[in-house]
C-alpha cells in the first residue's frame, strides 16, 4: 500500500513512496515505452531500486507516488530544487496502462500548486523529447510555454532527437486562477 497521502486532488492523490512500492516502480520504469520516453538506457534491477530510494533521504528532490485510490499509476517530482533562485524541474511518468487518463496533467497542477504556494518558488521547468507528444500536451495544459528546443540533444532509440524545454513562472501560474 503507498505512503500517506501528501497532496489530495479530485481524482488522484500524491503519496510518499514507501519501501513496498519499489517492485511496482521497477517494474515500471524497465518497461520499454517507459524507458525510452525517459531518455534511460540501462536497466534498473531491484538493489538499484533500493538504491535509489534510500538516497532520497539524502536529495533535495522530492518525489511523490500518483495514485488512483490506493493504486500507483505513475510517479512525479521536483528535482534541482534552488531555494536562493527559486527554480525547479517538474519531472514524471505514467504506466502506459494509464496513458491519456489525466493523471499526468492532474499530478502536475498538484505539484505545481504546492511548488508555487507552498515552497514560494518563482519558476518551474520541464523538457519533454520531440516525440513524446502526450507529456509536451500535459506540460502546455498545465500552463507550461515552450521556451526553445535543444536540437538533437539526446540519443534515445536509434536516433538523436530535439529536446523541448518549458517554463512556467509563479505569476503566470496565479493569473490563471
Amino acid at each position: 500500500m503507498p505512503g500517506p497521502a501528501f497532496l489530495d486532488g479530485d481524482h488522484i492523490t500524491l503519496r510518499t513512496i514507501e519501501e513496498e512500492d519499489l517492485e511496482f516502480l521497477q517494474r515500471i520504469i524497465n518497461d520499454p515505452e517507459v524507458w525510452r520516453s525517459l531518455g534511460a538506457v540501462t536497466p534498473a534491477n531491484a538493489e538499484q531500486e533500493r538504491e535509489w530510494f534510500e538516497g532520497m533521504t539524502e536529495s533535495d528532490d522530492i518525489s511523490l507516488l500518483i495514485c488512483d485510490d490506493e493504486e500507483p499509476v505513475g510517479t512525479i517530482g521536483l528535482n534541482d530544487i534552488n531555494e536562493t533562485w527559486g527554480h525547479a524541474e517538474v519531472g514524471y511518468w505514467v504506466t502506459p496502462d494509464a496513458w491519456g487518463e489525466g493523471y499526468a496533467t492532474a499530478a502536475t497542477e498538484l505539484l505545481v500548486g504546492y511548488a508555487f504556494d507552498q515552497r514560494r518558488l518563482n519558476k518551474l521547468v520541464a523538457n519533454a523529447f520531440d516525440f513524446n507528444a502526450g507529456s509536451r500536451r500535459v506540460l502546455e495544459k498545465v500552463g507550461f510555454v515552450e521556451e526553445g528546443v535543444r536540437r538533437e540533444e539526446a540519443f534515445v532509440n536509434g536516433e538523436f532527437v530535439d529536446i523541448h524545454r518549458y517554463g512556467l513562472l509563479a505569476r503566470e501560474w496565479r493569473a490563471d486562477d
